[in-house]
């Protein structure tokens, strides 16, 4: 049989022009699928875009009219408010608000609320802000008094902080651990009237507790968490171990004022527990009274968190500073050989004879801040400010560089320069901008110790001692880590003492 071009063959198949026009069927089809998928996608793109433009649209109208009647500040971001801020330094202008306590009240989280269970003293207000605040201010005022002062106690724990530093015979050391056990166990000496020694297992779990809560508040997980407050607390991750080292400080403060209940009356109380105690005794009557031993746990707490977070934290940057500024090392030096002589003890009271070295603190603490914001407050009713209607509920969240590092109030924001705290005749001058621990009643039992620790130790470190960078270290890194504080690198010195250098 002959085989002609169209025709099937007996066997079966197809023919050539049948396989062209299917193969050209196949084609067009699929370019019509990819025609319709590509038009399909563009179309869905399109509706996205437009969604999206919308929502930012409305987002941004809605923004512009809530703003309305707000001072101008940076741009809050959906879901993330301005949180974004963190460790950016904005410059703008500020607005300086006197803060009054009646006018406002804490802003409680999520996070927070579920750390805190809203009882710590950081958090209240009102009535109860006031009595707390009061016999806090009282038991400071007592325990200024006799051998056993708070005064006395801090230079005591200086001088055991110089051991620590000179026991490594001015060979490299990490500052961090002798420096944060020191700070702690002056709380310690404060609260429970007695110091731990380095080796106690359970000092050893406080302060690496204390250090988890202080790391807690400022993780990515704080964030989330008062996004997602249901989801998280099912979650295992870092929000858990701030719960439990908050409870474990808890329980360790608890521990404390057990043993002081079950010892002896004495005839004078001797630490804040023991005053805090005989108060509650004083006011169990008094159905307005607020005094009761959660209360007084929880003040210890922020005792603990506050002032050893924010002195830890600005005497390592000190002494970051004065190995990168041996200059000004020396001159501190200087000035306290020249002022005190042969004698060793420092005390607070030394910190009026010393105004280059108050100086210097004080610069310290402006340019390396330990923390980047105060307690969130809220309005707790309306307010009007320069003309601004600030409804209640509002958030209050002090913008420190804003005014810390201020182009317009300080010669060189950027750059470590005492002299912002000098006048022309080297005497000491305190700056109305000088804002780090507020103003008035915004300042806390924890801060005025704060001021009397890093003065003491500081002073104390800088007579003993000239610190340098080791001698294989290139250099120092002077940029922050950014936390709940801002917080230098890890970083070793050498503490080389005084009487070897002259």
């Amino acid at each position: 049989m002959i085989c002609l071009k169209g025709c099937y063959q007996k066997t079966g198949g197809v023919s050539a022009d049948s396989l062209v026009f299917q193969k050209s069927s196949f084609h067009s089809s699929r370019c019509n699928r990819e025609r319709e998928t590509i038009k399909m996608l563009g179309l869905s793109l399109f509706w996205n875009a437009l969604l999206v433009g919308l929502l930012l649209l409305n987002f941004l109208r809605q923004l512009w009219w809530r703003r309305r009647c707000y001072p101008p500040g940076p741009l809050p971001l959906p879901l993330m408010g301005s949180m974004w801020q963190i460790g950016i330094r904005l410059y703008q202008d500020t607005f300086k608000l006197k803060y009054q306590p009646e006018n406002s009240e804490p802003s409680v989280t999520p996070f927070l609320k579920a750390v805190t269970n809203e009882k710590d003293l950081v958090f209240s207000n009102g009535h109860i802000w006031k009595q707390q605040r009061q016999i806090g201010q009282a038991t400071m005022q007592k325990l200024q008094l006799g051998e056993k002062s708070m005064e006395h106690q801090i230079e005591k724990e200086a001088q055991q902080l110089v051991e620590m530093f000179a026991r490594a015979k001015g060979q490299p050391l990490d500052p961090l651990l002798p420096i944060s056990n020191s700070v702690c166990n002056m709380i310690c000496a404060m609260a429970f009237g007695h110091r731990y020694p380095m080796e106690d297992k359970s000092f050893q779990k406080l302060t690496k507790d204390i250090e988890l809560a202080v790391q807690s508040g400022g993780s990515f997980i704080y964030t989330f968490f008062n996004l997602l407050p249901c989801v998280m607390r099912c979650l295992p991750g870092p929000q858990k171990k701030a719960f439990s080292s908050r409870k474990s400080v808890l329980t360790f403060v608890k521990k404390e004022i057990k043993k002081h209940k079950e010892r002896k009356p004495l005839s004078e109380p001797q630490d804040f527990v023991d005053f805090y105690l005989v108060q509650m005794e004083k006011s169990k009557d008094n159905v307005s009274s607020t005094y009761d031993e959660e209360k007084l746990a929880a003040c210890i707490l922020d005792l603990f968190i506050t002032s050893t977070e924010t002195t830890a934290t600005s005497l390592q940057w000190g002494l970051v500073l004065m190995a990168t500024h041996p200059d000004i090392q020396d001159k501190v030096y200087k000035e306290m050989e020249r002022v005190l002589g042969s004698s060793q003890s420092i005390s607070y009271q030394d910190w009026k004879k010393l105004p280059y070295t108050c100086a210097v603190i004080h610069e310290i603490q402006r340019t390396k801040y330990a923390f980047l914001f105060r307690i969130i407050r809220q309005f707790a009713k309306d307010v009007n400010i320069f003309g601004f209607l600030m409804p209640k509920g509002t958030f209050i969240n002090p913008n420190l560089n804003s005014v810390l590092l201020d182009h317009k109030q300080w010669e060189t924001p950027e750059k470590f320069n005492p002299s912002h705290f000098l006048d022309k005749s080297g005497k000491f001058v305190a700056k109305e901008d000088f804002l780090l621990f507020g103003s008035g009643d915004a300042i806390s039992l924890a801060e005025e110790l704060a001021r009397i620790e890093l003065f003491s130790f500081f002073a104390a470190l800088l007579r003993a001692f000239h610190f340098q960078m080791p001698e294989e270290a290139k250099e120092l890194n002077t940029q922050p880590q950014i936390g709940l504080t801002t917080y230098p690198h890890c970083y070793q010195l050498c503490a080389i003492p005084h009487h070897n250098t002259s």
